[in-house]
């Protein structure tokens, strides 16, 4: 980057982020978000190896999601503060020795305390979402983010995949040495590939950043809005992904967990083609493609119901259930960084607090329910989730309609 006269590299010139290192970006955050997901296809396994009760093992999950949120709240906000560059290098180091803490657990409570330093550590992508976003041209933010959450997506769901033929093969310990390993080369790739000493904004101190989170969200309701969202479609989407295991693993189909896996990918084909709501975010159409993303999320229950009556209806509701989760979280974030680009970090570690409740809500809930109503019960629930979200989007159509103060900042539409 080029210096000024003291010496110290100027501030980024916005003249955008070239195509291969924003799909490093994409890449190390889909590896490091596939560090939350490994487990689900393994909780039986793990169950099994510590004896923990099916009704209480979605805590290994749920563990996890908190301290991703915790992660979000004491973490992400240094993004706005310090260089992201080594913010982002020394999560991806202590996330490779947490993972290797979770790979050589002894004991339930050594497992909780990998796993909750796993979730916690993981916030590195939203780092990297983030950074990314600064480095694009405002006309490209949402491009940008969308590709960098394809990466996300691929990881989201190619984890589960890569969990089920890593442990078929050396068993789930083997998840998360593998892990922890491509987590260590990835540090070094980054350490040579992300900007150096691109310093954000000047902050008033890491206390106030960390205050004036709940206080970005409280004035300005869309964004409030949109967290609520995310919450709602990621209790929907934990709640379906969480429990598939448990009736694919059963008969009448009694599948080894890479073959579940495989269902990972078949939903993966739905999240990819959503990285384009990002392109239509920055045209103006967010809140359209919201709506009709949260209706076909709401319908995809009634496909993913027909489980084990149809497998080709069921496949048709992942499809349809990841493409729609995914559309409205690429638009979420596209709109809450185009309103407040100057706090990017903070806005998005407070955006996923919400999805970390969701994710967490879903695993825990659809644990108990399946152990009570079975199939029809977790589809039930995610029904409900997603309608909610669709009743949430309704509101909050009606107010912009009704308020400008609701309106576009920034010269962003929303």
């Amino acid at each position: 980057m080029p210096q000024n006269q003291g010496g110290q590299p100027h501030r980024y010139d916005g003249s955008g982020l070239p195509r291969a290192t924003t799909w490093v970006f994409a890449v190390a955050a889909g590896l490091s978000v596939a560090n939350i997901y490994y487990a689900q296809p393994l909780l039986d396994l793990m169950a099994q190896d510590f004896g923990i009760a099916p009704a209480s093992i979605g805590w290994v999950v749920t563990l996890t999601q908190i301290g991703y949120a915790l992660g979000l709240i004491v973490i992400l906000p240094l993004g706005d503060l310090i260089d992201r560059r080594r913010l982002v290098v020394a999560q991806m180091l202590m996330s490779a020795g947490a993972l290797g803490l979770v790979s050589t657990a002894k004991t339930s409570a050594v497992l909780f305390i990998g796993m909750a330093a796993t979730g916690v550590l993981a916030v590195v992508v939203q780092v990297l979402v983030a950074f990314a976003a600064t480095l694009a041209r405002p006309g490209e933010r949402g491009k940008t983010v969308g590709t960098v959450t394809s990466g996300v997506v691929i990881g989201i769901l190619g984890a589960r995949f890569i969990a089920g033929l890593i442990a078929d093969l050396g068993g789930w310990r083997a998840v998360y040495l593998t892990s922890a390993g491509a987590t260590l080369v990835m540090a070094g790739l980054l350490l040579r590939t992300l900007p150096r000493r691109l310093l954000p904004e000047r902050q008033d101190g890491y206390g106030a950043a960390l205050r004036s989170i709940p206080s970005l969200f409280l004035r300005d309701r869309v964004i409030l809005r949109r967290g609520l969202l995310a919450l709602l479609i990621f209790a929907a989407f934990s709640t379906f992904w969480t429990a598939l295991v448990l009736p694919l693993s059963q008969e009448p189909f009694s599948y080894s967990h890479m073959q579940i896996g495989l269902f990972g990918l078949v939903g993966m084909a739905g999240a990819l083609a959503a990285s384009g709501a990002g392109r239509l975010a920055d045209r103006g159409l967010g809140q359209r493609t919201t709506g009709l993303s949260l209706a076909l999320l709401t319908a995809s229950w009634g496909l993913i119901a027909w489980l084990p009556h149809s497998v080709l209806l069921f496949l048709a509701g992942v499809i349809l259930l990841d493409l729609a989760v995914q559309a409205v979280h690429v638009t979420n974030q596209s709109i809450i960084l185009a309103r407040h680009p100057k706090a990017g970090s903070r806005l998005i570690g407070g955006y996923m607090v919400f999805y970390s409740i969701g994710s967490a809500l879903g695993a825990i809930a659809t644990t108990i329910l399946y152990a009570q109503a079975g199939w029809v019960g977790v589809c039930g629930l995610g029904a409900v989730f997603s309608s909610l979200a669709l009743f949430t989007w309704g509101i909050e159509r009606s107010a912009i309609g009704q308020s400008p103060t609701l309106g576009p900042q920034n010269g962003h539409p929303i």
